[in-house]
């Protein structure tokens, strides 16, 4: 075997194993390999050293002395090796800038109340938070994470989901007072429906129409950005407006906002994820501990 082609701390793992799970059994499952696999392994590494690690000779396996040397300086290697690799990501202290591209209603709603314990938990690590409904270049805005809501198509991005929520019509109870409850597809024609200023996955309104469902197109005459700019309108009684239930549920508790057209049959719910570039394995430290901390602490219904 050439020298540059042998992984000696491959070697070492596999072999530490044997002594600690008790048999080449246990270890193969271990490390999903074969039985058969792991004793080669060990005995290349046998016939490398020039010496026997291990005795086949009864059912209990037992380590010679040469074994019992070579399985204690491996355990240290191999805990120097770790210790090394989370000091190169930073595993142990986190440290950095994350720029987080979110929509202003998960901004508002789910980070703002959770981002001090973040801080608290990582003081190395400080936050930009870019707020924007639209879907950005993660890339050309210099994002490291973008929480993104509705179905992922990309797959040149890795998500990581944070839930589903329902999405609920919702008035005031001023405006509903002025123009009336809408109750089908047809009622709707005569409101004001506030809606977004950019494409979204969900165009139309599902509505009842008798025992039909009926799409109704967004049209007003107030459009906006973001989803907490709607929502503070439609609070003002500027009109109806489909939003995440995590957004207005405080409104709803409070009174200030009513669902409305709450039929079983047109009940949409809308995925959230946050999203990176690249594969999880190679993310920095600073980057993998804000996702995990989200998947955690962020996640909405």
């Amino acid at each position: 075997m050439a020298r540059q082609d042998i992984n000696r701390s491959g070697e070492m793992d596999v072999f530490v194993q044997v002594v600690e799970q008790g048999g080449f059994s246990a270890a193969a499952r271990f490390f999903r390999m074969t039985p058969s696999a792991v004793s080669k392994l060990v005995a290349r590494l046998e016939t490398r050293l020039g010496t026997r690690l291990v005795n086949r000779s009864t059912r209990k396996l037992l380590l010679t002395p040469e074994g019992r040397v070579f399985y204690e300086r491996s355990v240290r290697i191999l805990a120097d090796i770790e210790e090394a690799e989370r000091s190169a990501a930073n595993l142990d202290d986190p440290r950095g800038l994350i720029r987080i591209n979110t929509s202003a209603s998960y901004g508002t709603h789910v980070l703002a109340p959770i981002l001090a314990q973040f801080l608290d938990l990582y003081p190395g690590i400080s936050v930009e938070v870019i707020q924007t409904d639209l879907v950005v270049d993660l890339l050309a805005e210099r994002a490291d994470i973008a929480i993104r809501a509705g179905d992922m198509r990309n797959s040149s991005l890795v998500a990581r989901k944070l839930g589903d929520t329902p999405l609920v019509i919702v008035a005031s109870p001023g405006y509903l007072a002025r123009h009336g409850v809408p109750e089908t597809a047809s009622d709707l024609e005569r409101h004001s429906r506030l809606g977004f200023g950019y494409v979204r996955v969900h165009r139309e309104w599902s509505a009842p129409q008798g025992d039909a469902i009926v799409e109704v197109p967004v049209t007003g005459r107030v459009s906006a950005s973001d989803g907490e700019a709607l929502r503070h309108f439609a609070i003002g009684g500027a009109g109806l407006v489909q939003l995440a239930r995590f957004t207005v549920a405080e409104d709803l508790k409070a009174g200030r906002l009513v669902v409305v057209l709450d039929d079983p049959r047109t009940r949409r719910s809308e995925p959230f994820h946050a999203v990176y570039v690249g594969q999880g394995g190679h993310l920095p430290a600073r980057i993998r501990v804000m996702l995990d901390f989200l998947a955690q602490y962020g996640r909405i219904s």
